[in-house]
Parts: C-alpha cells; sequence; structure tokens
C-alpha cells in the first residue's frame, strides 16, 4: 500500500508545504509506518471527517482583544492545553529523534509523552529539560514495567501514561506488504538488550514491529491498575478510552487523567472516531479526573473544538512526525508554533479571552446528536 493517500487526511494549509517536504525526505516504508492505520483505515479517515463535524458558535460582544491560551495540565503550567503525543521510534525521521522533538517541546512551553518503544535513553530526553511525561506500554514481565516505572520516577518525569488499547498491534496492511523492518540504528532504547531483535528480523510479509509487540505487550486488567496506582506517587494517565463505562472504571482504580483516544485509527479499525466519545467521557468521570483527546488533531481549531466539548486538553501526534522529518527540532518547534498561533485565532474569533471561555462555548454537531 505504499503511497496510498486519502484524500480528507492531507494536511491543513499551515503545514502543508511541511508535509510535503516531509514525505520527500522519508523512505517510502518509513512513510507508510507513520502514515497508515490499521484494517482499511476506515477509523484513520473517520478522525479527521468527525472533527469537520464538529461546529463551533462563535460569541460576540464579549469585549476581546486578546486570548491568552495558557493554563495547566495535571499541575504543569502550559502556553497552550497540548501535550506532544508518545510515539515509537522518532530515530527513524530525524538522528535527533525524540531528543529534537523534547527540546522543541521545551521551548513552546508544552509537555514532551516519552514513549516506552524511544529510540533514545530516557535520561537523554529528561537532560533536555522537558516537562517529560512517561508514557508505559504493559509489558508482560512485571520487573521490566516496574524498573521503567522506577526510571521515570528517579529521573523526574512529571507524570505515567499508561496505555491500555494494544493487547496486540493492530493489523496495518502498509506494514505487511512492505514486510517493515527498524533498521539496525534504529533500537528500542529503554528496553534491555535483545528485547527489540524481533523488530529487526525481516520476513516476507510481516511487520516485524508487529511481531516484535505481539512477543514482549500485554493488557492490564484493574486490579494490576490499581496495584499500579498504589505503587507510584506520579499522576496516573490513562490512555486508549472509548468507552465511557472504562473511563469510570479508569476512576475508579485512581487515574488522574484519562485519553479519549482510539490509537490514531492504528488499533481497532471501525472504532468510534475520538471526538465523537468526548463528550460522553466528560460526562462520566463528572470532573473526578481531567479528560483529554487524541486521535485526528490537525489544526488549533481542532484543540478549540475539544476545549468547547470539556477536554482539558490534546496531544498531538503525526504532525509533529512531519516537522521533524521535514527539519528535525526547528520542523517540530514550527508545527507547535502553528498551533498555537492558530489556537490563539481561533479564540479570538469566537469570542474567547482564555480557556475557562473556551470550555464554555457551545458547539453544534456530535455533541447535541443534531
Amino acid at each position: 500500500m505504499t503511497g496510498t493517500e486519502h484524500p480528507a487526511l492531507s494536511a491543513p494549509p499551515g503545514l502543508a508545504e511541511l508535509r510535503r517536504a516531509a514525505h520527500a525526505a522519508t523512505a517510502p516504508e518509513v512513510w507508510d509506518f507513520v502514515e497508515g492505520g490499521s484494517g482499511r483505515e476506515t477509523t484513520l479517515t473517520a478522525n479527521r471527517a468527525a472533527f469537520d463535524e464538529v461546529a463551533l458558535v462563535p460569541r460576540v460582544l464579549t469585549d476581546v482583544a486578546s486570548a491568552d491560551c495558557g493554563g495547566r495540565l495535571l499541575g504543569s503550567d502550559v502556553a497552550m492545553p497540548l501535550l506532544v503525543a508518545p510515539m515509537a521510534y522518532q530515530r527513524l525521521l530525524h538522528p535527533d529523534g525524540e531528543l529534537a522533538a523534547a527540546r522543541a517541546a521545551r521551548a513552546a512551553g508544552v509537555p514532551f509523552v516519552l514513549s516506552t518503544l524511544s529510540s533514545h535513553p530516557m535520561e537523554a530526553v529528561v537532560d533536555t529539560g522537558a516537562d517529560v511525561w512517561f508514557q508505559l506500554y504493559w509489558l508482560r514481565e512485571r520487573q521490566a514495567r516496574e524498573e521503567l516505572v522506577a526510571r521515570a520516577e528517579q529521573l523526574g518525569c512529571r507524570a505515567l501514561v499508561v496505555t491500555v488499547d494494544v493487547p496486540v498491534m493492530g493489523r496495518r496492511w502498509r506494514d505487511v506488504g512492505n514486510g517493515f523492518t527498524l533498521p539496525p540504528h534504529v533500537r528500542a532504547a529503554l528496553l534491555g538488550p535483545g528485547l527489540d531483535d524481533l523488530a529487526h528480523r525481516p520476513a516476507s510479509g510481516v511487520s516485524a514491529v508487529a511481531a516484535h509487540t505481539r512477543s514482549l505487550f500485554g493488557v492490564p486488567n484493574l486490579s494490576e491498575l490499581e496495584r499500579l496506582r498504589r505503587r507510584t506517587e506520579l499522576p496516573l494517565v490513562v490512555k486508549g478510552i472509548l468507552d465511557p463505562q472504562d473511563a469510570r472504571r479508569a476512576v475508579e482504580c485512581g487515574a488522574d487523567a484519562v485519553v479519549v483516544s482510539n490509537h490514531g485509527g492504528r488499533q481497532l479499525d471501525g472504532a468510534v472516531p475520538s471526538i465523537a466519545q468526548l463528550p460522553a467521557v466528560v460526562d462520566a468521570v463528572g470532573g473526578q479526573c481531567e479528560v483529554l483527546l487524541d486521535s485526528g488533531v490537525r489544526t488549533g481549531t481542532d484543540v478549540l473544538r475539544a476545549l468547547a466539548l470539556g477536554a482539558a486538553g490534546v496531544l498531538l501526534g503525526r504532525p509533529l512526525l512531519w516537522g521533524l522529518a521535514a527539519d528535525g527540532e526547528k520542523g517540530v518547534a514550527r508545527v507547535l508554533s502553528v498551533l498555537h498561533e492558530e489556537l490563539r485565532e481561533s479564540m479570538l474569533l469566537a469570542g474567547c479571552a482564555d480557556l475557562a471561555a473556551a470550555a464554555g462555548l457551545n458547539t453544534r454537531g456530535r455533541r447535541q446528536g443534531d
């Protein structure tokens, strides 16, 4: 499926040139790994379409001359309600990988969520000075999980983000068709020696990355999540929630935040778009924890849509990888700058002086079921 494109997934005007540069600079099989989804990619496409179905009702006569995008997420000051999403193996796109993205996040005043499958060591990423949150995939080996949590605590990571929607990796046909494997210079730097060997072992018609995760990952049950909550004092974020019942159960386990997410359309194909489930999850948790959103965010207006539907903030993924591939740290910084300026302008046009006003905006579309 190399080179397959969905018109609905084209970059917004502010990032289109950067995406073109990234595409030109990236090997076709790596581009498919970044851009692709699972199955027929129906959820990947639906994520974007669902955002466009959320219409904002702007306020006027509000005497808004400026807009302040700053706020707080889990007790951290942020320049805008956005985090860099956890994304694996960023050295595939640039030698500095996670280090470049973390430096750009620090400069932009937003948190950086470090993936378990980072291609740079945790210590090096923390040394960038970024506000680092650590994303934990549920490794089957309990000792390996606990060692990663301990490292995150010792190094001063600000929060622990547990991804719960990957019992196995969704079948991503682009990677299967490409027989995608990691090149020798890209390793899972946070895992022990040899634990990523399968990801480097080519086989025709097989995604080596999927085979690797299948051998390594499990999925937590409620008692294990509760045990982790007792084990760490870090704020606990549960990522991969779509059903309101699961959101309530995460709160009962002690979650400080949940992320409404379908993994960017990369897990169950046919899953509901994240933005469509956001209001129901917000209602279900009843203010007992913060609610974040990912999957399909592309513009500052998308951020405003999420805020109006009850999110405290969003996680941004693929566009940052476009920036990384196109121009390293400067490219990531450019994407974050564009999103910040678009959010500020959208807030002004909607009559919102601050994030509290943005949260009070009315919408039409999915929230009301019109």
